[in-house]
């Protein structure tokens, strides 16, 4: 059996752990994700 209470959560988009960088829950259709603040911004903004 797969325990994921023992994974640390990983941003979406990079990878990083919440060891690594600030990480915010979204939401998006139900499913609930990770992004780190250094993600964010391009999330929010589109890719330049």
């Amino acid at each position: 059996m797969n325990d994921q209470s023992d994974q640390q959560p990983q941003c979406a988009e990079c990878g990083a752990t919440s060891d690594q960088k600030v990480l915010l829950s979204c939401v998006k259709e139900g499913d609930e994700s990770w992004v780190c603040v250094h993600c964010l911004p391009m999330l929010i903004h589109g890719a330049q």
